[in-house]
């Protein structure tokens, strides 16, 4: 008879195999298959690099992608240097509004910009009133901007965390061969902590290159990859999606060669050193200690200026889709009154999928850090899938695996909790598999001496012990669970609608009171999490990286 841990084994391998791999093997099977002939060959890759609409669209993914990284890079990079090197006043504040900016969704900053430098923008309306013209936040600038703002905290925390981790000897003897300050940054540090700045690039352009609600508030005629799957999914809703699948697969092609490239560079030198003699932090006087603070400030600011903006707009009175001046609660009151089937959905998909992943999650760390054989080592390589395909390919996928019986789910609530679940999972493992490392094996190997079974054992002993860091990856799978679009764009029904869903429709149609009404309670949710893993963690920030 099978053991407790080969069964749990193999019921982890088929559930990712259905759950994971079979959608991505269907939009890969999909994509070879002609629309019209039904006959087996490349024409639609052909068509998608060689027809200009879709090779715009192509350059434009891959130019906005790499400006988004290069732009949260120029800030990241800075800012992780600065409170890492000097005593920075409210440094705890700046993290604070980091991680706050990287749980927000980014389709919510793309429409508060929007109200700020939009056609009608406060301050567009502001600058025209003194004579001053200029360019509006649409087109690749202001989605480059968004991305920039929005991802910099995945450069700043990792770099951050590199920068208080080298050694200052490497430092200290090229000050005394005489290199001046940025040419020690550029020459030493920079190269030293160059695995984290690449991990967090990387972390950047996928996620640039995967974001549909940005590109699709701001492009303004912009196209990218992610916004012509989605158009051509939904012209392609009577017959089979060959064209919607074939950019899918494109997306993921250029998703891996990003990571791949990294690692390649990565490969060719030693990054290690010993974790002594840490750098110290400075005290900064005068002009210096003036302007490293303003420049820390300026970019939370900045970065938390569309919550704020949103917050803001949400309070103010409106008369239907139009703002009257001054302030009230009508929007607070047409959302509660109008929307909610899609609050209540919101938290409960969001929930329902939690609870799967605390779950599935505890079990699969165990396998993972406990069972040192092929599958364990594949089941660890195979989680790092859901953070390289792009929300818009999973739901593709899911509607073409799950829309025939008898497994269709096409509709439900259940196919929204499950696409969930699956793109979410990889925040509990990682989370869970962190803490287990450092519980001991002897301690359940004990508890198995004793006469308790391996099941009992898990649930008896390393559960509990397991527990912290089962709770903090449950809280980061709610913030993400609960803003996400992408996938849910393409899934949802009247029925099962979102709050996120409903936010891009409100936007799309001119509804900015209700649609930052909305986008205050996900703030709200947000942070609320936020503060909950901030007060469980000992590293605080660091566990959102």
């Amino acid at each position: 008879m099978p053991g407790f841990w080969t069964v749990i084994t193999a019921l982890a391998v088929l559930l990712l195999a259905v759950f994971l791999l079979l959608p991505i093997l269907n939009v890969f099977a999909i994509s070879f298959f002609d629309a019209k002939t039904g006959d087996f060959g490349v024409s639609n890759y052909i068509q998608v690099l060689t027809r200009r609409y879709y090779t715009t669209a192509l350059w434009n993914t891959i130019i906005i992608g790499a400006l988004g990284m290069l732009g949260a890079c120029l800030i990241g990079i800075p800012l992780a240097f600065c409170t890492s090197r000097y005593r920075i006043r409210g440094r705890a504040v700046i993290a604070t509004f980091a991680v706050l900016v990287l749980c927000a969704p980014p389709f919510i900053g793309a429409y508060a910009w929007i109200m700020l430098f939009g056609s009608n923008g406060a301050v567009t309306n502001i600058l025209k009133s003194i004579g001053i013209d200029m360019p509006t936040i649409y087109g690749i600038p202001g989605i480059v901007l968004v991305f920039s703002l929005k991802f910099f905290p995945y450069i700043y925390l990792m770099t951050e965390n590199a920068l208080n981790t080298i050694n200052k000897s490497y430092e200290d003897a090229a000050e005394n061969l005489g290199c001046t300050a940025f040419q020690r940054f550029m020459k030493v540090t920079l190269p030293l902590v160059f695995p984290a700045v690449s991990t967090g690039a990387i972390i950047c352009f996928v996620l640039s290159i995967a974001d549909f609600g940005t590109p699709a508030i701001l492009g303004r005629g912009v196209r990218t990859l992610s916004t012509i799957a989605y158009s051509q999914y939904t012209s392609e809703m009577a017959g089979t999606p060959t064209m919607a699948v074939t950019i899918s697969m494109l997306m993921i092609a250029i998703s891996m060669a990003a990571l791949l490239l990294q690692r390649r560079i990565l490969a060719k030198r030693r990054y290690a050193s010993a974790l002594t003699n840490r750098p110290v932090k400075q005290s900064l006087t005068g002009s210096k200690s003036l302007l490293v603070h303003g420049f820390c400030y300026a970019v939370v600011f900045l970065a938390m200026l569309p919550s704020l903006t949103v917050v803001y707009t949400s309070f103010l009175a409106t008369s239907g889709p139009v703002f009257t001046g001054g302030f009230g609660l009508g929007s607070y009151e047409r959302v509660l009154h109008n929307s909610p089937t899609a609050i209540a959905n919101s938290f409960m998909f969001a929930f329902g999928a939690v609870v799967l992943i605390a779950i599935v999650s505890g079990l699969l760390s165990f396998i993972v850090v406990r069972k040192d054989n092929v599958v364990a080592g594949s089941l660890d390589l195979l989680l790092m899938v859901p953070y390289l395909i792009p929300g818009v390919v999973m739901a593709i996928g899911y509607v073409a695996t799950f829309r025939n019986p008898p497994f269709d789910i096409t509709g439900t609530a259940l196919i929204i909790i499950l696409i969930v679940f699956i793109r979410r999972l990889p925040y509990g493992v990682r989370s869970t598999t962190s803490i287990l490392r450092q519980i001991k094996p002897s301690i359940e190997e004990a508890a198995v001496n004793l006469g308790a079974s391996p099941a009992k054992t898990f649930t008896s002993i390393t559960v509990p012990l397991m527990t912290p860091g089962l709770i903090i990856g449950s809280l980061m799978s709610f913030i993400t669970a609960i803003n996400e679009l992408s996938s849910t764009l393409i899934l949802y029904t009247s029925r099962t609608i979102t709050m996120p869903v409903l936010i891009y429709i409100q936007v799309i149609d001119g509804e900015f009171g209700t649609a930052a009404a909305l986008s205050t309670l996900l703030l709200l949710s947000t942070g609320i999490c936020v503060f909950a893993v901030f007060r469980m963690s000992e590293s605080k920030e660091s566990a959102f990286v």
